[in-house]
C-alpha cells in the first residue's frame, strides 16, 4: 500500500489524537517553557527583534508572503537569535518525515503516512512548521495536527519534542511527550498585532525550550 499524506489523514485535531492516542493535558505544569522562567533579552536583541517586527509589517501590508520569504526574513533571524545555528545544533531543512499509524483490523493493520517539514534542528528534539499566507482563511490552529503528527516521527521518544508554527506575523508553541499515553499542550498566539513586541516573548520561548532540550 502506497503512503498517504500526512496532510490527507490528518485535518484535525481530533484526526491527530485519535490516529496517534494523544491526550492534550490538562496539567499547568506541563509545558512551563512558555510561561515561566524565561531570561530577559538584551537591548541589542530587543532592537534587532523590533526591527523584524517592522520588516515584516511593511512587507505584508502590501500582500501576502511566500513561505521563502518568511523563512528569510523572520524565522531564520529569530532562531538565530536564539542560537540555533551554532554548535551543539544542527539545522536540516526539508525533511522527509514518515509515521505509522493503526487502522481498523477489517482493512489493514497499519498506514505509513508522509511528509514534509521545513525546519527540523537539535535532532528532532524542535520542529519549526512556516505556514505559506494564501488569504484570510490561514489559521495557525490548522497547522496545528499536521505538527503533532511530525512530531510523533520524533525517534527519541524518551524526551520532550518542541514545536512552533507560524505564519511569520503569528506564532504558537507546541510539547510533546511520548512516555506512555503520548501528551501534549499548546501555548497561546503570540502576534504581531499588538502594540507590545510579543517577538520578544517567542525568543525568550525558543531560548527556553533550548535549555530544556540540552539539560
Amino acid at each position: 500500500m502506497s503512503p498517504t499524506a500526512i496532510t490527507q489523514r490528518i485535518v484535525t485535531l481530533q484526526d491527530a489524537e485519535q490516529q496517534f492516542n494523544l491526550v492534550r493535558t490538562v496539567d499547568p505544569d506541563f509545558f512551563p517553557e512558555w510561561q515561566r522562567d524565561l531570561s530577559p533579552l538584551t537591548d541589542t536583541e530587543r532592537a534587532e527583534l523590533d526591527r523584524i517586527k517592522a520588516r515584516y509589517r511593511y512587507h505584508r501590508a502590501s500582500g501576502q508572503l511566500a513561505e521563502g520569504v518568511v523563512n528569510l526574513m523572520i524565522v531564520s533571524p529569530i532562531l538565530e537569535l536564539a542560537g540555533f545555528y551554532d554548535p551543539p545544533f544542527r539545522v536540516r531543512g526539508e525533511v522527509p518525515v514518515e509515521v505509522t499509524i493503526s487502522r481498523p483490523m477489517d482493512e489493514v493493520e497499519t498506514e505509513t503516512l508522509r511528509g514534509r517539514i521545513d525546519f527540523l534542528v537539535v535532532s528532532e528534539a524542535l520542529w519549526v512548521v512556516v505556514l505559506e499566507s494564501k488569504g484570510t482563511e490561514l489559521n495557525l490552529e490548522n497547522a496545528i495536527p499536521q505538527t503533532l503528527a511530525y512530531m510523533m516521527a520524533n525517534p527519541q521518544s524518551a524526551n520532550s519534542v518542541f514545536g512552533m508554527v507560524t505564519n511569520g506575523g503569528e506564532f504558537v508553541f507546541l510539547k510533546l511527550t511520548c512516555q506512555g499515553t503520548p501528551q501534549y499542550d499548546v501555548s497561546r498566539v503570540f502576534s504581531h498585532l499588538p502594540l507590545q513586541n510579543e517577538f520578544y516573548t517567542v525568543l525568550q520561548i525558543l531560548k527556553r525550550c533550548q535549555e530544556s532540550i540540552l539539560s
